[in-house]
């Protein structure tokens, strides 16, 4: 998995794209989001294997999953935006097994469970798999990873979110 540094900035920048007005509740919904489907690493707790459809980046992680946690949050919290809220929560969510699936380890992302349980990665895996613990991130691997993170994720969001302000600020002169 991405760090949840990493989940969150790019859930950040979605928000930000989507809805450049975005307020905080719908930022803050959508880096939760982004970072909800590792919940599934409770699942060793109860003795899920890895590849059960419930296991690690199993359900959670699912184009099904996030279909219904951004329609639910978006009844919930939308108001008047609902189709905006969940169109930024759908991908703030779906985004978080789309980084998995861009890393260098783990079994792959079950996107199509339960339709399907496969799993699966993208070609080009250039993101550093996060450790599972706090107490492993801080170590040599958790380097690697940050700075793994920093090039692949970090930077093009920055790059994405500069060009956005740019944009607008030229926007608003005209």
């Amino acid at each position: 998995m991405a760090s949840i540094f990493g989940h969150g900035f790019v859930a950040y920048t979605i928000a930000k794209v989507v809805d450049s007005t975005s307020h905080r509740l719908l930022v803050g919904l959508a880096i939760g989001s982004a970072m909800l489907p590792d919940i599934d690493v409770l699942a060793f707790s109860f003795g899920i294997d890895y590849h059960d459809p419930l296991g690690h980046r199993g359900f959670t992680h699912s184009i099904l999953f996030a279909i219904i946690w951004s329609c639910i949050l978006a009844f919930i919290f939308g108001k008047s935006r609902k189709l905006m809220f969940a169109v930024v929560l759908f991908l703030s969510t779906i985004s978080h097994g789309l980084l998995d699936a861009m890393t260098t380890g783990g079994e792959g992302v079950g996107f199509l469970i339960p339709l399907d349980h496969s799993r699966y990665f993208f070609p080009l895996r250039p993101i550093k798999v996060s450790p599972i613990g706090i107490e492993n991130f801080f170590s040599e691997w958790g380097v690697k990873v940050i700075l793994s993170e920093l090039q692949f994720i970090i930077l093009p969001c920055i790059i994405v979110l500069v060009v956005l302000y740019v944009f607008k600020k030229l926007n608003f002169k005209k």
